[in-house]
Order: C-alpha cells, then structure tokens, then sequence
C-alpha cells in the first residue's frame, strides 16, 4: 500500500495541499505502507528552488515525514520519452501542428454555438514527425471508477479530447507525467484534491492504454473560505509557514486540518497517533470544507495551554530568534513559559508576554502610567516591605501586597494594578506574585522605583 504527495513548487505550501499530505500521510501510516513525496516541477517557467525549499520546510514543520522521496520529475524526463516514443509507436498517440491560431479560433467557435471547447483531431491521420504529441484517447464507450470519496463517477469519451502529453521541445505534461510516476512508483491509492478530478478519466485512459493497473482514487473536497468561496489569499494566511510565523503549533494546524472533511464522531481534539488509528478514507465528507479562523485560533490556544512547556519551549525557539529575545540570563525559562500557558492563544503572544522577564523597557505605557501611577504611596509602601522581604517566593510576596492593602485601608486593585504595570510596563501579566518571584527580586525593586519616579 502506497500514497503520494505530489505538489508543484510554483509557491508556498499552501493550506489545500497541507491538508491532501496529511489525508495522504494518515492513510498510508494507517495501512503500515508508504507515503511518496514527489516533486512536480516539470514547469519550467514558474517553478523555483525558493518554492521547493518551502514545500519542504513547510512538510517538515508539519512533522509529515515521508519514506521515499523528495522525488523530481526534471530528473525523469528520459523516462518519460520513452513512454511517449511507445504510444506514438503503437499508434496510440500522434504529432499534431496546429497553430495557437487555430486553437484559440476553434474554441472561441464551439463556445458561440455553445459547445464544449475541445481539440476536434485535425491532425489525426496526417502521419505528421514534429509538434506536440497527443495521445489518442478513444472516441466511444465510458470510462467509470469508483472514487472512495465521491462514489461511482462516468463520463462519456466523446466528451474527452485528446490531450497534449508532450510539448513541442519534448517536455511531457502533466498528464502523462503523473501517470509514469504513480505507476512506476507504485502507488496504489491517488489521494488528491477535487480540482484534479477532471484529469481523472484522461489518465485511466492512458493507464489502459499502457496496459498498467490502476490505482485507487480519492478526490477530496475543496476548502472553502467563511464567504463560501474558494479559499484564498483575502480570507488570511494561506501559506503553511505563514501559521507558523503567526504563532500556531503544528499539532493544532494539524488537528484543525484533519477535521476539513473528515470526522470520528463528536470529537474535535485528535493526537496525531488518534489521527493514524482512526483516519479512515470513507469518514471524508463528499462536500466542501469552511475554514474557520477563530476556530483555529481556539484550538490553537487549548493545544498551548495542555502542552508541556519543553515542547512549547522547543516551537518558541524560531520565534524567540526571530525577534532576537535572550533568555540565557534570567528566570528558568520553562517555568515563564508555564506560567503564560493559559493567557497566551499563540506563541507570538508568549513571546510578547516573556520579554518582561528578560528585557528591560525604556518606558511604561503612558495612558496607563497616568491613570494607576497617580498616587505613589502604595508603590513606596510596596519598595520598602519587598525590600526586607527575605524569601523571594510568590506566596511571601502575595503576603506583602495583602500587608499593603490592609496598612493603607484600599482594595487589592489599587495595590495590585500599579504593581502590575510598574513590573510590565504595559499592564499585561498574569498573577503578580509569581510573576515578580520570576523576574527576582533586583529587578522588581528596581522597577518600582522607576515606577516611583515617574508618578513624582
């Protein structure tokens, strides 16, 4: 048993063709086969080395490790004449020349009467030795498969011409490419997009044209964005890595993928072992996903508060590079990490949340400084108390702040607030106590007294 991805790098790794690895890596992980990473790019024009290194960057970060390949079919083409050189040999493909003119005439023609634009055979019985080759689908009879995810599908051969397998300059096209490749590589279920399911009939025709077995096909549904429409680059981030660099873990994106067009009941949070076990091709709905952003962003959020922090530690250490946050020198970095779990909906919200504990700020939010630092008595009073203040722990400190409130008669929030704005900057941290235990007892006491300063 054997599945493949097979992804032109004419881009990013996009969040469709994530979701058709993930399908294509669960079903083969679940039969114990093989999953085939081949790389289409036989476009020469529009395929990069950019955008190879991101199909692989973005499989990597998803975790979608594959047992053969990267495959490419630029190193295959020899194969490919060969095949080509055996249908125009047995007759079962043939040189045609004619013009983008004629082309473009004669579609524009059929579409005025209403017709199906299709190549009408102009040339062929004309014996020609140069130009495109086309391969001679036949004319009568149906071609019928059962898709496993769309049921029985037939379709006429009138209503299929014949396609273009090798170009003038002798590079073969999609067509015939994906063909030699699944064949050669056995693969024996084609787990790919609906997009492709018109491509479907004119490759069993070359299947049985080459007398090679066919594999299984599952044509998955489209994602469709919150409007309905396909989804693009208007509805957010599209790109794979661009979920990364927004602060999303893979085991979210992931789970959140799997559950667009495949179910298990009610469930909703799936390991990637409970994706393996439970993924099945006949659970995958026949109609369009809807990608939901918030959704996302929740799922995201309950995968960063239930994770451990050396995992998250291990997805930080991208985002903390990136924005250049040192956090060799300061408090244990697993417990900061632990303590903004159930605050932070994505990691580029931790990271913002844990520079306090390792950076200094040049200066506090000013709307906020206005308004909590008016009055300085309780930051004085809160200076000295914490200055004799012997065990630096959260619940010794929790002490003070109550001793504080009680000796000046006010609230928790008159205390609490300034306190928490003087340690941060910008007022956002979680509990006070425990995060001035993190960040030691130098630098709150140091912070207090800028906060002090500023309210004189």
């Amino acid at each position: 048993m054997k599945s493949r991805f097979a992804p032109s790098p004419t881009g990013y790794l996009h969040i469709g063709g994530a979701r058709t690895a993930l399908f294509a890596w669960a079903w083969a992980k679940k039969q114990q086969g093989n999953f085939v990473l081949r790389i289409e790019d036989t476009d020469k024009e529009r395929s990069t080395q950019a955008s190879v290194d991101a199909i692989l960057d973005g499989m990597n970060w998803l975790g979608l490790d594959y047992d053969e390949g990267p495959f490419y079919q630029t190193q295959r083409f020899e194969r490919y004449k060969v095949v080509v050189e055996q249908l125009l040999d047995e007759k079962k493909a043939y040189y045609c020349e004619c013009s983008k003119e004629r082309l473009d005439g004669l579609r524009e023609t059929l579409m005025q009467k209403g017709e199906k634009a299709m190549y009408d055979g102009c040339c062929r019985g004309k014996k020609l030795s140069s130009g495109v080759v086309r391969f001679k689908n036949p004319t009568d009879g149906i071609v019928v498969f059962n898709d496993a995810v769309k049921g029985k599908i037939s379709i006429a051969n009138k209503e299929i011409d014949d396609l273009i397998i090798a170009r003038s300059d002798g590079t073969p096209t999609y067509n015939l490419t994906v063909v030699v490749d699944d064949h050669d590589m056995a693969i024996s279920h084609v787990i790919r997009g609906d997009d492709h399911i018109n491509n479907t009939p004119r490759q069993i025709n070359l299947y049985q044209a080459l007398d090679w077995n066919l594999p299984e096909f599952a044509h998955l549904p489209m994602i469709l964005g919150s409007d309905g429409a396909r989804l693009s680059k208007r509805h957010g981030a599209v790109s794979v890595m661009a979920y990364r660099d927004a602060g999303f873990l893979p085991e979210a994106l992931l789970n959140y993928l799997v559950r667009l067009g495949w179910s298990h009941g009610d469930q909703e949070i799936f390991s990637l072992d409970e994706i393996v076990a439970l993924f099945d091709l006949k659970d995958i709905n026949k109609a369009p996903a809807s990608f939901n952003e918030e959704k996302l962003l929740w799922l995201n959020q309950d995968y960063i508060k239930n994770a451990t922090p050396e995992c998250l530690i291990q997805h930080l250490g991208w985002h903390l590079n990136n924005q250049k946050v040192e956090t060799d020198n300061g408090a244990d970095l697993s417990l900061v990490v632990k303590s903004l779990q159930e605050r932070s909906k994505t990691l580029v919200e931790m990271v913002e949340g844990l520079k306090m504990f390792y950076q200094a700020f040049d200066e506090f939010d000013r709307k906020l400084a206005n308004k909590q630092f008016k009055d300085k008595v309780p930051l004085e009073a809160l200076l000295e108390k914490l200055s004799q203040l012997e065990v630096w722990q959260a619940n010794e400190i929790k002490v003070v702040i109550k001793q504080v409130c009680d000796d000046l008669g006010i609230g928790f929030g008159k205390v609490g607030q300034p306190f928490r704005l003087a340690l941060s900057g910008n007022g956002n941290a979680g509990s006070i106590d425990l995060v001035a235990e993190l960040i030691g007892k130098p630098t709150t006491l140091k912070r207090l007294d800028k906060a002090i300063k500023y309210a004189c």
